[in-house]
């Protein structure tokens, strides 16, 4: 059994969602002490619940110590079976957070799967639903998987109530290489808000208008029904050719409108000013995939401390090395090995 302490790198809930998905795929099982150890709250959250009820579901595992609040936890995963499955959080949690611990599994399952998923689609410190579909489902479909997601309704924090649907064709992964981010095609920069007032969202683009050098028609504003709300998010995006960067700032009580945009602006401007491929959310993301699928590689900023854990987690499951090697440009280029 793979012993895993949860307060260890990053100490957040990524640890949990890598090591069930892991387990799933090797068949290996695991005890994790410590869960989300370096959190202001300490321990699994609803969300983290779901995500780990989810992988038992797909794979028939046994799981000791899963409840709101736990830190110890002991899995012991059974055979993966692809079908039709819905979670729901039950709060604003994310749901993008149980899709990353159930898709790998599930791709290289053997047969198709769809995915119901409810609540949170639009929430602070998780990748909001834009960044799946556009930013990293596209890697994984160059891969050799064929997954696709749909946005049924957005579910802002703290109300939640999202619905995204997912469908997966599984296939073996197959190793590439993406350290060229080709010609930039377009961009973009939306606030979108619902049950707040327009004001919000105007002066988010006023303000991220005159920190990005864009088109006049890259801006926009776009209200959602009421009932979806309250809550509100600048998104932004580069298209380039083999790459879609996606950068999100999200709109908090006690907040201001100027500071979601200036904030959201300056990490944009800093992915722009590098030649890299992946922006650091995406970098955490590809680890898992690249390394499941035996090797390839990337380039990316600067490697966040998600990933640096992520890779201690891999090496436990996997026995494969994650390196990363800076790059003259200042730019690092990640290898599996």
């Amino acid at each position: 059994m793979i012993i895993i302490d949860g307060s260890e790198g990053e100490g957040g809930g990524q640890v949990v969602r890598n090591a069930c998905a892991l387990s799933l795929v090797t068949g290996q099982p695991f005890h994790i002490t410590n869960a989300r150890g370096k959190r202001e709250k300490p321990g699994l959250m609803r969300q983290h619940v779901t995500a780990v009820e989810a992988a038992c579901a797909i794979g028939g595992a046994m799981c000791e110590g899963l409840s709101v609040g736990s830190s110890d936890l002991t899995f012991r995963p059974g055979p993966v079976t692809p079908g039709e499955y819905r979670f729901a959080v039950g709060t604003a949690g994310s749901t993008g957070l149980v899709l990353q611990t159930v898709l790998m599994p599930l791709i290289l399952a053997g047969a198709p799967s769809r995915l119901v998923l409810e609540g949170g689609t639009h929430n602070m410190l998780a990748p909001p639903f834009d960044f799946i579909a556009k930013s990293f489902l596209p890697v994984i479909n160059r891969m050799g998987p064929r997954v696709t997601a749909r946005l049924i309704r957005h579910g802002f924090y703290p109300r939640g109530g999202g619905r995204i649907e997912i469908d997966i064709e599984p296939a073996e992964l197959t190793a590439i290489n993406c350290v060229d981010r080709g010609a930039l095609i377009g961009r973009s920069a939306t606030a979108l808000y619902a049950g707040l007032p327009l004001d919000v969202a105007e002066r988010e683009i006023k303000t991220t208008r005159g920190l990005l050098d864009w088109p006049e028609d890259a801006f926009s504003i776009r209200e959602l029904p009421e009932e979806q709300g309250p809550g509100n998010i600048v998104l932004l995006e580069a298209a380039y050719e083999h790459v879609t960067e996606v950068v999100s700032g999200f709109g908090k009580l006690g907040v201001s409108a100027e500071h979601v945009a200036k904030t959201a602006a300056a990490r944009m401007a800093g992915y722009l000013a590098s030649d890299a491929f992946a922006g650091p959310y995406l970098a955490d993301q590809l680890l898992l995939p690249f390394a499941l699928a035996g090797g390839g590689s990337f380039t990316t900023v600067k490697p966040s401390q998600h990933s640096l854990t992520a890779r201690v987690i891999i090496e436990a499951f996997l026995g494969r090395r994650c390196s990363f090697l800076q790059l003259p440009t200042g730019t690092h280029r990640v290898e599996i090995r």
